[in-house]
């Protein structure tokens, strides 16, 4: 929508109001995220825009092991008079390197898709797997 409203705005009123909607509308199109290559040893941080992954692949870090662990994801909704914040829980999974240097290279909602995946990174790399969703980590 406002990468429409943005040549709309380029085409009949101004370009910079142009310019200003069509780069609006670039970034909520835009995603972050990691990808990691198990065939070659290598990641890289992506930024996609409509499909198009860019970011530099580099070789895998000695990972130590994977950190499984609950956290909340705030979400933000503003209006011209109102503001709404939502809240959620995730578990993120984070390939840790180098004492405390992390990666994270995975999202998610659901507990059990979150500790399979974990097995898979264990299973590759060799590590071990620290569960943090509760109060009292524990490895597995």
């Amino acid at each position: 929508m406002f990468i429409c409203l943005g040549l709309f705005s380029i085409a009949m009123l101004s370009i910079l109001f142009g310019v200003i909607f069509s780069v609006i509308g670039l970034n909520l199109l835009s995603t972050e995220g990691s990808q990691i290559n198990l065939h070659n040893n290598t990641y890289r941080n992506i930024k996609s825009i409509f499909g198009y992954k860019f970011g530099k692949w580099q070789p895998c870090p000695g990972f130590e092991y994977v950190s499984v662990f609950k956290t909340k994801e705030n979400q933000t909704i503003r209006v011209i008079t109102a503001e709404a914040t939502f809240q959620s829980d995730i578990i993120l999974l984070n390939l840790f390197y180098k004492g405390n240097k992390h990666i994270t290279f995975y999202k998610t909602s659901d507990k059990v898709n979150a500790f399979e995946t974990a097995e898979k990174f264990k299973s590759v790399f060799n590590i071990d797997i620290l569960d943090a969703t509760e109060n009292e980590k524990r490895w597995l």
